[in-house]
């Protein structure tokens, strides 16, 4: 059995393709039900200002999130993408828990 070896190139190269799969179900589910749906596959080392700068390129009126929801001592250690975009964007966010 060969083992199993990621390194950081090879672990960027394999994130970047799963996220392209799972948008691309996503933008097929939008076009079946004739929504209009663009997406894009972006890497940062800081997240949340990734999302608010593509949002501005975008000229996007709207931001929409998802949040674990989560409280106390784990929202600290895990710190919130959610919460960096919802105290540092001048763009209406949306978050759905």
């Amino acid at each position: 059995m060969k083992p199993w070896r990621t390194t950081p190139s090879s672990g960027r190269q394999e994130a970047r393709a799963g996220a392209a799969r799972i948008l691309d179900s996503i933008a097929r589910q939008a076009r079946s039900r004739r929504v209009r749906c663009a997406t894009l596959v972006v890497a940062s080392d800081l997240p949340y200002q990734e999302i608010i700068a593509t949002a501005r390129r975008k000229k996007c009126d709207l931001i929409l999130m998802a949040s674990h929801g989560r409280r106390g001592l784990s929202a600290l250690v895990h710190g919130s993408e959610t919460r960096g975009v919802l105290t540092h964007s001048t763009i209406p966010t949306l978050v759905y828990r």
